[in-house]
Formats: structure tokens, sequence, C-alpha cells
């Protein structure tokens, strides 16, 4: 499909008119903190945890985040494992592993400030196209629309576009066709909101759109032809790769086994529970532990759980094993490259202190 069929100026130019003027007569219901205090810091900080997450989800992670890290100097500084235990249930870990590099680089080479440059803010490691011109806009007022999925629906449905919003070229001519009809200033950081809210709360990605509440709804061609659900046109997602995979919750006195993932690949460097490809039977678990040399006081099941990643998707199998306290020497990892040994902590250090991630949280000690 064309990308020129994004060429459309004097309806994107009426578009960013009429958001622009239903943003600033309607009151803000969302209730986002990070809108509050637009610094380039916080919104850099909820840009990426927004990415792949809900924003009602985020607003709580955002509070805890930025209490404890205040400042671009604290999160350059701050220790990998308080980093994960503070990203910990947002999912998508190398989010915050970037944040602390790019947090990093910005110390070094940018005097602890986010740059006021676009090519700049594109240097940083995490920080793509709609992250550059989201801190542009909010942060800066720079006119550079911050295109994402709310944009592509938005515009795919007012032009009646059957262009691929999945392509990265889509995005990129939005940007282009949008550009000339955006304002400076706060108005630029209003526009976009004004687009993100309009898809978020009345031009719906799933289900019937609002259009009786949409101030564009004369603007719009899907709509004139009864067609909405028809856009926007994406293509399908690439099936995700299912895996068995066996987790023992090993138990000795009041401690719980974990080790630390290898430090590349998927979940690097964070810690888990000893785990093994494959659904391992109760006679399989055993001998594995006899092989090791644990002497098992108890084994039982738990409940089996599923956890879905972006291109993988986990069938979980758990156990849960007493062994007894004399045992002093930790076993080989179940499973995973290169793991590091286990480390016994205590269940408030779990709370407290070490970052599980949520593919196995479902087995985490009650």
């Amino acid at each position: 499909m064309n990308i020129q069929l994004w060429a459309g100026g004097s309806v994107f130019a009426s578009l960013c008119d009429i958001l622009l003027t239903w943003r600033k007569s309607a009151p803000d219901t969302r209730d986002l903190p990070w809108r509050d205090e637009p610094t380039p810091y916080h919104v850099w900080i909820s840009e990426i945890m927004l990415q792949q997450t809900r924003a009602n989800v985020v607003r709580g992670y955002y509070l805890r985040f930025l209490d404890a890290l205040p400042t671009v100097r604290d999160l350059a500084a701050v220790d990998d494992d308080a980093l994960m235990k503070l990203w910990q249930g947002l999912g998508y870990y190398s989010r915050a592993r970037n944040l602390k590099r790019a947090a990093q680089v910005i110390v070094k080479e940018h005097g602890g400030n986010l740059p006021d440059d676009f090519d700049a803010l594109l240097a940083l490691p995490g920080i793509g196209r709609y992250t550059a011109s989201a801190i542009s806009s909010f942060a800066y007022g720079r006119p550079c629309p911050a295109v994402d999925g709310n944009f592509l629906r938005v515009a795919a449905r007012v032009t009646a576009n059957p262009i691929d919003i999945a392509k990265d070229a889509a995005k990129r001519a939005l940007e282009e066709a949008l550009r000339p009809s955006y304002p400076g200033g706060t108005d630029a950081g209003l526009l976009n909101e004004a687009f993100m809210d309009l898809g978020a709360t009345v031009c719906l990605p799933n289900g019937t759109p609002l259009c009786r509440a949409c101030p564009a709804v004369r603007l719009c061609l899907a709509h004139d032809r009864g067609a909405q659900l028809d856009y926007p046109v994406k293509s399908a997602l690439k099936a995700r790769r299912k895996e068995h995979r066996t987790v023992l919750l090993l138990r000795r006195g009041d401690r719980c086994a974990i080790q630390k993932r290898p430090a590349r690949g998927l979940l690097a460097g964070l810690w888990e529970y000893p785990n093994a490809e494959g659904k391992w039977s109760k006679r399989k678990v055993l001998e594995y532990l006899a092989a090791e040399g644990f002497a098992v006081r108890s084994i039982a099941p738990l409940p089996s759980a599923r956890h879905v990643f972006t291109h993988i998707e986990w069938n979980l199998t758990g156990w849960e094993i007493c062994v007894a306290d004399t045992d002093d020497a930790p076993p080989r990892a179940a499973g995973g490259d290169e793991p590091s040994a286990l480390l016994w902590v205590r269940r408030e250090e779990l709370a407290d202190t070490y970052g599980i991630p949520a593919a196995f949280g479902y087995f985490t000690p009650r």
C-alpha cells in the first residue's frame, strides 16, 4: 500500500485544530500524575513505563519509582537489584536496564539533564522516535507528533486508510503528514494528549468506537461509510512459541532458594526460582534432587500457571520441596545457561530486596 496515502494536509490540519480545542475545553479526567509536572525526567520515566503497559497499572509504579529515584543522578547510581525490585511486575525488564544506561550517559555527557534536542534524545539507550517526540513536546514544547497506536488508529479511521499500521514506515509517514499542522509550546503536548485520550477513551481499539462522543466525527470517512471496524489494518503478529518449564520451589527451614539468570537473553540478570525446560514428573524431580545430594523431606505439586511474553508462552509446572536443613551444598541449577549458584533467602527478603519477575511470581511462597 502506498505510504503517500497519509498525505492529506487539509484533513490533518482540521483534525489537529478540532482535537486541540477539544482537549482544552474538556476536563482532564484520566488522573495521570505525570501530566501534573511534565519535567523531562518525569516524562521520560512515564513514557518508558507506559510502553506495553496500561496507564492504570503504571500509576503506582511511577509514583514509587520517583519517590525512590527522584533525579537522573539517582537513577544512574542505583544498585541493579534495587532497580529491578522497583520494576518488579512491570515486565519487559530491558526497559529498566536501558533507563539506567541512558541515565549514566546523561550524567556523563549532558550534565545530568535530558538534552533538548530530538536527535540527541534518540541517541540514548532505550529511546525511540515516539519517546523522543513525547519528551520534546511535553517537556520542551517542540512541535513533534508522538505517534503511537492511538494516533495511528485515529488517523486510519478519519482517512479510511488501509495502510498497515504495524509497519514502521507507516508511523514515520504519519509523523511527516502531521508535522506541518503541529503547534509549538504547551499546545504541542496538549495536542499529543488529545490524540492519546481520544484513542484511549473514544476511538477504542477493541469493540465499537464511541462515535457519538467523538469531536472529529464529521471528518471521519470510516464513520461516514459505516466501516469503523475495518480500520486500522494491522498485519498479524507471528505466532508465539510455546514452551513447558518446571519450577522448583526449594524450601529449607524458613528460607527458599533463588538464583540469578544469565546476563543475556530473556529476563536477563533477574532472580528466579530454579527451573528447567520440560514438564517434570514427581519422579524426575526426586531423581534430580537425589543426584544433587539433597535429602527430600516432602514434595507437593503447585498449581500450574501460564505466562505470556511477546514472542514466547510458558506453560509452568511447579513443585514445592522441603529439604533437610543439614544440606549445605546447593545443587546445580535445573535449567538455563551458566546460572548463578543458589541463594537461600527468607520470605521477607523476597518481598523487600529481590525482584522476582511475574513469570515466576505464581510460585512465590506465601
